[in-house]
């Protein structure tokens, strides 16, 4: 059986090595990052803007929101630099099948 935690994001394919994608988990929008052959996933929203983390740049652990170049590590979601200064949420990933999956039941982390 099935753990109910675990919510189908994307195929593990689909994400390349050192990128970025949007995804959707449940009826959440999340951005599921590979680097270094792991995965990570957040949400996909800027905190200081309404911008799509998904359409940012990914450098090693950082993605850079597109709108005003703030960072934000994925693997904490600790805001880095100016502007941003709000953290944004982490979610637990598992690759399943080839299936990345998030947890989702603990609302993520701040």
């Amino acid at each position: 059986m099935a753990d109910p935690r675990w919510t189908p994001a994307a195929r593990a394919d689909d994400v390349r090595e050192g990128d970025v994608i949007a995804a959707r988990a449940g009826e959440r929008a999340i951005a599921i990052y590979r680097v270094d052959g792991e995965f990570f996933a957040t949400e996909d929203r800027c905190t200081h803007g309404e911008a799509r983390l998904s359409e940012g740049f990914v450098i090693d652990h950082c993605i850079e929101c597109p709108l005003h170049q703030g960072q934000f590590d994925i693997r904490t979601g600790a805001a880095l630099c100016e502007p941003v200064t709000e953290p944004i949420r982490v979610y637990p990933v598992r690759v399943a099948d080839g299936v990345v999956e998030v947890d989702l039941s603990a609302d993520g982390t701040r």
